[in-house]
């Protein structure tokens, strides 16, 4: 039987040269990723994600960011609606809470119109949205208002009860001397909000009417009464 011969020097530069391979370079002889685009104009197009084949896109006109789910894969979809720690990130937004200004001393009132807890288990910053509708009356008997004077309705977040006011909107509604316009009107607005401890925290959403109509003359008996909720209203929070 003939000899056979091995190229021992073959084998070795084989052997390092594949374990020097980093990963796939396009456009790229040194690859420092798994997969690396050379190109500085380079992109990335996946089928699954565009118009034809997503769901979740709709469209040339729109742009969406894109979200990596628990196995990680690429998706439109925004599981934020669901927090980190599995906890449903809507909250429901009660019906018809009513805030009475009643020619006060400040002409000014406000209240809570809902409020929810979160429980971190470290500092953290929370993500809130809100899109609260409202209706604006004479009374809680729903009479139009005729006065022609401005009414101011804010809405904001507070945390823990506390004095500082997060996420503000508000509108300015003027009435007529004769028929009102009615229906809703709405304040939208997102807002973060810096837990800084661990723990339980409470959020709370509050109404505020203002007019400067106070107790006194010419303005004495003329109230306003804001109805909140009225209408397609929605509240998402996001833990980071």
């Amino acid at each position: 039987m003939g000899n056979h011969y091995v190229n021992l020097a073959f084998l070795v530069v084989s052997s390092t040269a594949i374990c020097q391979v980093q990963g796939v370079g396009i456009n790229e002889t040194l690859p420092q990723q798994a997969l690396h685009l050379g190109s500085p104009t380079s992109t990335v197009r996946v089928e699954g994600l565009n118009e034809t084949n997503n769901s979740y896109n709709l469209g040339a006109t729109n742009t969406y960011p894109l979200y990596v789910d628990n196995l990680g894969s690429l998706t439109l979809r925004n599981s934020g609606a669901v927090n980190s720690d599995g906890s449903d990130a809507f909250v429901s937004v009660p019906n018809s809470t009513i805030i009475l200004l009643n020619g006060d001393n400040d002409g000014i009132a406000d209240g809570e119109i809902l409020n929810f807890t979160i429980t971190t288990s470290r500092p953290t910053i929370v993500l809130v949205k809100y899109t609260l509708s409202f209706e604006v009356f004479e009374n809680v008997s729903e009479n139009k208002l005729t006065d022609k004077l401005a009414r101011r309705i804010n809405t904001y977040f507070r945390l823990n009860s506390g004095t500082r006011k997060y996420g503000h909107a508000s509108k300015c509604f003027t009435s007529s001397a004769t028929n009102d316009v009615s229906g809703e009107l709405y304040n939208m607005s997102s807002s973060y909000i810096v837990i800084p401890t661990a723990g339980t925290h409470t959020i709370s959403l509050h109404g505020e009417v203002s007019s400067g109509l106070t107790n006194s003359a010419p303005n004495t008996g003329k109230a306003t009464c804001v109805v909140f909720g009225r209408g397609h209203d929605s509240l998402m929070y996001k833990v980071n």
